[in-house]
């Protein structure tokens, strides 16, 4: 029994040392793994304080894409800048519009109801066609007040004639032969009024020249149009009451065959363009055609808000292929055809008001160059200052490599 009580309690005791040394190495390692981590982080800090910032002058060689994707070189294309002959264009933006003495907006003058609509959308009118016939009261109302001043000017005639006639013969006093002088001044004030009216009304004068028992006045107005054109705008009904208000436009009434382009030019471009310049004009729903157009007219203000002065261009539009409203590029030539250096528009980026180019120092290394452009055509611009015939730079992908530069300081 005691012998067996000696033995397990050896058996403990060996057990025990072994936890011990599993504890120890345990310990041993931990330590061991520990000051390994904590040597590595030292040397990469020491390793990154050493490494030199890169600099702004110049943007690396461009990062691998993720897999399946093409690189950023690969969609990057650079020429050599070398002189061109090109006619130096200024494009401005703007919007086609009709022509401003080419359009009428055609508001009835009195009161009345709508007995016929004579023209429909889309037809084309000459100048004096009657687009609507009203019925109207006021020309009744009118006509009336013009007889009656009419006959009171007739009697008002004949009264001062025989004051005349009497007071040379001595027969009538100086104060009546003055009033019937005052009497026909008033009646001739008040035909006028009447004759005016009617006028307004748009009776037609040669109608009212003749006597009165040959008018054939009626309250049937027929209401024409001012011009030749194309009706564009209609809101107008047979039986509709219409209320002789200026905002109340019946018809439009505009000339498509010569429209105007109405476009913006800032100051620094405003010597560049005069009166008389042969200019075309492109829209986006026919990207591959010009229509010829002239410069009619620069204008006198700045908008303070976007510090641009209108510019107005007569273009012809025989075809109607032009509508109004439609947005439009106008395209100015604003001198003879030289030689100067040209990149394309897409080389040419803007930071804070300053544009630039990156010229291509080595493969995959490109070197952000300030320069100074002018116009030059539709698709290029002018290099006035910042770059020689023979340096290459890139014509397309700029964007890109603006792009990598912001984001290389965050990685």
């Amino acid at each position: 029994m005691k012998h067996q009580v000696k033995v397990e309690a050896k058996a403990e005791v060996e057990a025990r040392g072994g936890l011990e040394r599993v504890l120890s190495a345990t310990r041993f390692w931990l330590f061991a793994s520990t000051s390994a981590l904590t040597l590595a982080c030292l040397l990469a800090a020491c390793g990154r304080s050493e490494t030199p910032g890169e600099s702004n002058a110049a943007t690396p060689a461009t990062k691998p894409a993720s897999p399946g994707q093409p690189s950023i070189e690969s969609r990057i294309q650079t020429a050599v800048v070398a002189p061109s002959s090109v006619k130096p264009t200024l494009m401005l933006s703007g919007k086609v519009a009709y022509g401003e003495d080419r359009y009428s907006r055609i508001s009835s003058p009195l009161q009345g109801r709508v007995l016929d609509v004579r023209a429909k959308l889309g037809d084309h009118v000459k100048a004096g066609d009657v687009l609507v016939v009203i019925d109207s009261p006021d020309i009744s109302a009118a006509y009336s007040d013009f007889v009656k001043e009419a006959s009171d000017l007739e009697y008002s005639t004949r009264a001062y004639e025989l004051a005349k006639d009497l007071y040379e013969n001595k027969a009538l006093p100086m104060k009546d032969y003055k009033q019937a002088e005052n009497d026909l001044v008033k009646a001739k004030a008040e035909f006028r009024r009447a004759k005016e009216r009617l006028l307004s009304l748009r009776v037609p004068a040669a109608e009212l020249g003749k006597p009165l028992a040959q008018q054939k006045i009626t309250a049937r107005f027929e209401m024409k149009s001012q011009l030749a054109g194309t009706v564009v705008e209609r809101n107008v009904t047979p039986g509709q009451s219409v209320g002789g208000d200026a905002s109340q436009v019946l018809f439009t009434v505009a000339d498509l065959e010569r429209l105007q382009v109405v476009a913006d030019v800032y100051e620094r471009d405003l010597d560049l363009v005069r009166v008389g310049q042969v200019a075309s004009v492109t829209v986006e729903a026919y990207q591959s055609e010009n229509f010829a157009a002239a410069v009619a007219a620069v204008g006198d203000v700045v908008d303070p808000t976007s510090r641009t002065i209108k510019v107005r261009a007569w273009v012809n539009n025989a075809t109607h292929r032009l509508k109004p409203e439609m947005f439009a590029r106008l395209h100015i030539e604003v001198g003879e055809a030289t030689n100067f250096l040209t990149v394309p528009k897409e080389a040419v980026l803007e930071v804070d008001g300053k544009t630039f180019v990156y010229v291509v120092e080595e493969a995959g290394r490109y070197i952000r160059r300030p320069v100074k452009i002018g116009p030059a055509s539709n698709e290029q611009v002018r290099i006035v200052e910042g770059l020689s015939s023979g340096e290459r730079i890139v014509t397309k992908g700029a964007v890109l490599i603006k792009g990598q530069e912001i984001k290389e300081p965050a990685s």
